[in-house]
Formats: C-alpha cells, structure tokens, sequence
C-alpha cells in the first residue's frame, strides 16, 4: 500500500488535469479529485496485490468525474469560464502550444462525456487500452471502438482543422 500513498502524494497534479479536461471546469476538478482519493484510501484495502495501481485509481477519479457530470453539474448554472488552467504551471510554457491546447479543450469539451474520457486517459494519461478498460469498466472493444469514434469526431471538429483562410488569397494572387 505504499505504492497507493505515493501514488496520492505524486498523482494530484495530473489527476487534477485529467478531471479539468472531463470536467471542463477547474473547480469541479480539484472537488472530483479530492473525493476520488478519499474513496481510493478508504477502500484501499480492496485492491488485491496483483491490480495494478495507476488504472484503478483513475477508475475512481474518472467515476467521480462522472457521477458529477450526472448528478451535480447539470443541476447549477455553469461556473465562470475564468478558472480554466492557464495559470497552472506546465513543462513547457509556449504560447503557440497554449494556442493549439485552447483548440484541443474546446475540441474535448464538445465530445460526449463517454469518448471524451477515453480520449483523456489514452492521450494525456497514457493508459493502454487495457489499463483504459480497468478504468472506466468496461470491455477493451468498446475502448477501441470509443477510441476511433473520439478520434473521428476530433479530426472533423473546427478548432483542429488546419487554416486555409489564407488559400484564397494564393489564388487571387497566383491567378
């Protein structure tokens, strides 16, 4: 179990980020992230030596996630777009990444709840699609199949489309 408490200690950041991006809202996330790891330590004991960690407790953080986006969220006016997590330090802070990740958090919020976390844990978790199944409950097919509808969806949204504003003026000059 002491994997379990590093985990915890280590894990917050990124289960918070991970919550954000199905969430959709910083505050919600930091909420879901909080009782996820207080269920995880309360039921601890229920983790059989051969689970592997990581995949169960993102079970949890992403059923928390989901029982707010059921329950909780849709039953109170939308919280102010100003706590998005631009002010959360990252790795590599460039503005021309921020650009492209504003176009990918629009892109995800746009996803159903059920492809955009698959998405989430495949992409910014870096679960299998095993470790995925674990998670969410559900059978490796389906992943895959949640996985290609995700990734259908998202190469045909706005945001994530390359800008060909620019083609038409080519063509007036060229032409």
């Amino acid at each position: 179990m002491n994997d379990l408490a590093t985990w915890l200690e280590e894990g917050y950041p990124q289960s918070v980020r991970t919550a954000y991006l199905i969430l959709g809202n910083r505050l919600d996330a930091e909420d879901a992230v909080q009782e996820a790891f207080l269920r995880a330590w309360k039921f601890r004991d229920s983790l059989s030596k051969e689970t592997s960690i990581k995949p169960w407790l993102y079970r949890v953080v992403v059923n928390t996630c989901n029982s707010k986006l059921r329950q909780e969220i849709p039953h109170r006016d939308r919280r102010e777009s100003d706590d998005d997590l631009s002010d959360t330090p990252a790795a590599d802070d460039m503005p021309s990444r921020l650009a492209i990740c504003d176009g990918v958090l629009r892109a995800l919020s746009d996803l159903p709840p059920h492809l955009r976390v698959v998405v989430v844990l495949r992409y910014y978790a870096d679960l299998s699609e095993r470790e995925i199944a674990v998670a969410i409950g559900r059978k490796p097919g389906t992943v895959k199949s949640r996985l290609n509808e995700a990734r259908r969806r998202l190469s045909q949204h706005p945001d994530l489309q390359p800008d060909i504003s620019h083609r038409g003026e080519l063509k007036e000059i060229s032409g």
